[in-house]
């Protein structure tokens, strides 16, 4: 009578559960994101005293660019919470305003290699507020929207939003569509402040 040793058993046994493993049938799982916990929706008012005002989030932080540069005023608005930032660069018109415009068309379509698509709105709400946004769609776009904001004699304002990371916009699409919420509010508010001589 032959005896199995116990080592050789143990192979055997593990070489067969191996086996059995390799029949299973595999179901590849959907994919998955984060959830995100986005912030409730209020909004506070800025006033830069010179240029203009607008409502803002509260979750968010704006910063004044002490820049030496007197042709432009840079400010950023930090949404800490989101890891976003919007770049906003202020410009006074002086017979300029087509290069400005084009200016800001150039800077949107720099994203167009990664970009599925662009699309643009155009939109007035008042007679001295108007402007263009642009929505730039695509997995790995850096900037999803850009936007400007003009009285076609005077100002010119234009914005890029930007996260802090590097962009999967699938992933994060609820994030953009709440800051795009909260862009349009900015819109919807904005103010030009007259000159001193039109106050009297």
């Amino acid at each position: 009578m032959k005896y199995t040793s116990l080592p050789s058993l143990l192979f055997f046994s593990s070489f067969l559960l191996i086996l059995s493993a390799c029949e299973e049938n595999y179901t590849p799982k959907p994919r998955g994101y984060f959830r995100i916990d986005l912030p409730e929706k209020s909004y506070q008012v800025f006033d830069d005293a010179t240029h203009f005002s607008f409502e803002y989030s509260v979750n968010a932080q704006i910063e004044k660019d002490q820049s030496d540069e007197s042709s432009v005023d840079w400010f950023t608005v930090h949404y800490p919470q989101l890891h976003a930032d919007l770049y906003l660069s202020y410009k006074q018109v002086d017979s300029n305003l087509p290069l400005f415009l084009e200016d800001a068309r150039t800077m949107a379509f720099k994203h167009l290699p990664k970009a599925n698509s662009i699309s643009d709105s155009v939109f007035y709400t008042s007679a001295d507020v108007s402007g263009l946004f642009y929505f730039i769609n695509g997995k790995g776009v850096a900037s999803p929207i850009q936007f400007y904001v003009t009285d076609s004699t005077n100002n010119f304002l234009r914005a890029a939003l930007y996260f802090n990371f590097r962009p999967n916009n699938d992933s994060i699409s609820p994030v953009i569509q709440h800051l795009k919420a909260d862009l349009l509010h900015m819109v919807e508010t904005f103010r030009w402040k007259k000159p001193a001589a039109e106050k009297k």
